[in-house]
């Protein structure tokens, strides 16, 4: 499986993978930009019996890697914006870096806390949503923390 490929897959599945979102006016004026990138995490023998994490840029994938998920974003000004990423079916979504975002487990129709969220089986039976049904990731950037004109957000997931 290609990396390049899940990133597009994510862009065509509606959400873009770095999406911004501001008010229209605004957004003309002072845009954010984004970089996105994603990395094979692996770990390699060190001395002394250890093992090092190290992280690969991603060119082809394989069921069961775990790759992490990065987007540098850029302000151009100190406005607050909203980061939403489409998780790609082909990934299982494990956790992000900071824990500050919101999830949806229905494609971005409702949002919250994943503690908070449940998921209705076929049966009519309720459970808690588990990581692996978040279907979309979302943070709201505010104005202190976009002052700073860079940053970075990141995720982690399993190849299906």
């Amino acid at each position: 499986m290609n990396a390049r490929t899940i990133f597009a897959a994510a862009l065509i599945a509606g959400t873009t993978m770095a999406g911004a979102t501001m008010p229209a006016a605004s957004a003309a004026a002072r845009p954010v930009k984004f970089a996105s990138d994603v990395f094979v995490e692996k770990f390699v023998p060190a001395h002394g019996g250890r093992m090092n994490r190290i992280l690969e840029r991603a060119d082809r994938l394989q069921s069961g890697d775990r790759v992490i998920f990065v987007v540098n974003w850029t302000a151009d000004a100190a406005r607050p914006f909203t980061v939403t990423n489409t998780v790609p079916s082909s990934i299982a979504f494990q956790r992000t870096a900071e824990d500050a975002e919101d999830v949806s487990i229905d494609g971005g129709k409702t949002w919250g806390k994943l503690a908070d969220m449940r998921v209705t089986e076929a049966d009519g039976s309720v459970r808690h949503a588990t990581p692996d049904d978040v279907t979309t990731l979302r943070w709201r950037v505010p104005t202190r923390i976009a002052a700073a004109g860079t940053g970075q957000i990141t995720y982690s997931g399993v190849v299906r």
